[in-house]
């Protein structure tokens, strides 16, 4: 055991410089356990005689009971591993033939001690299985106390994976020097292993049992079936294609749920409990006024849109709508937008009204007993409020042309001023003055001058 160190050495050598060794998810492999040395298949002359022995462990087989031998191994690919294994023995059965004979005599050569670095590569067949038979080739160098030999190696050998990681190897290694039997320092010789053996190096980063290389998802735990990416909802789309990945829903919408069933994932359902419409986001429509009963104020009468969903009201019944009426609280036509019209028979009351209007002399102020006129005139206005009109005013003769011209003028703006103080809207009035230009009687009399001396009503009439 003098040499052991060497053997510890070369260990280390060969974690430091092995190259392959299982599989490609776990590309190292390193093996422990117990080896036997038997020189008896060397001493045989013919073939057949070579293997008559072969189990009969106590006449030939030298087996150190304590771990005995180390390898170190990273897979290649294709079922090609590369590996170093170093091993150490003692040898006290030395099987030798005599000479012309069959006969084998078992010496003991005094507790030689063994040890061996050799460099192995092995074809594995039945990769993926728990029962995973190899071949094996190489080369190393055995020593036996200080004398020691090259020697060319190759054999058969066996791993049970009892898990993915964790197999028992056996192995059996027959190894050929060159020199004559007789004179080689070490002679040829079988070395059987068995041991434990365990496989790493494959990178899981999210410990989901799938190796980095085949995760499609290698930060977050997940699923075999998903390539190592989760499906949190467990709708059985992964998280990556599922737009709503913590909720089970539909492939058809890529995983999203359509809980009311309308066709419509809940996501882009602005009514997702009940069933509606796609053009409404999903919302129903009841009465079919293409607004949603949401957002509609009369949900079961249809009705437009820009009237919350209901009808339009007609308040006052004359079979003009509201929006379209200008008096929508008074009856009218249709012709007149809804507002009353201006017959002859009002504007004759009005100018009747108007004609007997009494302003002081030369002024335009109204006299004391006109203002219930006024007040029959402003009723008048009130029941139109959406026709316009102009106010003239007349006078008679006397005086001169401007004076009566102002004159006139002014008392047409007084009854104005008089309407839009009462509440009439001063834009749906005009006044005008045309002093004594337009008589309607003559200004010789004082008859004529009296009537001369008027205001009177037009309708302004628009398109």
């Amino acid at each position: 055991m003098k040499h052991l160190n060497k053997l510890f050495v070369a260990a280390l050598l060969a974690l430091g410089f092995t190259a392959q060794a299982q599989n490609e998810d776990n590309p190292w492999a390193i093996s422990f356990g117990v080896n036997a040395v038997s020189n008896r298949f060397g001493a045989s002359s013919e073939f057949g005689d070579q293997f008559t022995h072969f189990f009969k462990t106590e006449e030939s087989w030298n087996v150190l009971p304590s771990v005995s031998y180390l390898n170190v191994s990273r897979y290649i690919g294709s079922g090609l591993s590369f590996g170093v294994t170093g091993s150490v023995n003692k040898i006290d059965k030395l099987v030798t033939r005599t000479p012309g004979t069959l006969d084998f005599q078992v010496t003991d050569p005094g507790d030689l001690t063994y040890y061996a670095v050799d460099g192995i590569i092995k074809y594995g067949f039945l990769e993926k299985s728990w029962f995973n038979p190899y071949v094996h080739v190489g080369g190393g160098y055995t020593w036996l106390d200080n004398s020691g030999n090259g020697t060319v190696n190759g054999g058969i050998g066996v791993n049970f994976w009892f898990t993915e990681n964790v197999g028992l190897t056996v192995q059996s290694t027959y190894k050929h020097t060159f020199e004559d039997q007789a004179d080689a320092n070490v002679p040829r010789h079988i070395q059987h292993f068995a041991g434990l053996t365990f496989k790493f190096g494959g990178k899981d980063t999210d410990k989901d049992g799938i190796y980095d290389k085949d995760d499609e998802c290698p930060e977050v735990p997940g699923l075999k079936q998903f390539n190592g990416c989760p499906d949190t909802d467990g709708d059985g789309i992964p998280d990556k294609s599922d737009s709503c990945p913590d909720v089970a829903g539909l492939p058809e919408f890529q995983g999203c749920p359509d809980t009311d069933g309308d066709g419509i994932p809940d996501k882009d359902d602005a009514c997702p409990d009940v069933a509606g419409l796609k053009a409404l986001q999903g919302c129903p429509d009841q009465d079919g006024d293409g607004v949603a009963d949401k957002d509609d104020k009369c949900p079961t009468v249809a009705g437009p849109k820009e009237n919350g969903g209901c009808p339009w009201p007609d308040t006052d019944g004359d079979g003009v709508l509201d929006k379209d009426d200008l008096c929508p609280n008074v009856k009218g036509t249709a012709a007149n937008r809804g507002c009353p019209e201006v017959t002859e028979e009002v504007m004759k009351r009005l100018n009747e009204y108007a004609r007997t209007i009494l302003f002081n002399s030369g002024k335009a102020t109204f006299k004391e007993e006109t203002m219930p006129v006024l007040a029959s005139m402003l009723a008048i206005f009130k029941e139109y409020p959406n026709a316009n009109f102009s106010i003239e005013g007349h006078t008679d003769s006397d005086g001169s042309n401007a004076l009566n011209q102002t004159l006139s003028e002014n008392r047409a703006a007084a009854v104005k001023g008089f309407l839009v103080e009462n509440g009439i809207v001063a834009d749906r009035l005009t006044s005008k003055g045309f002093g004594e230009t337009k008589p309607v009687a003559s200004n010789k009399t004082a008859k004529g001058k009296a009537q001369n001396r008027r205001v009177e009503v037009k309708l302004i009439k628009t398109e």
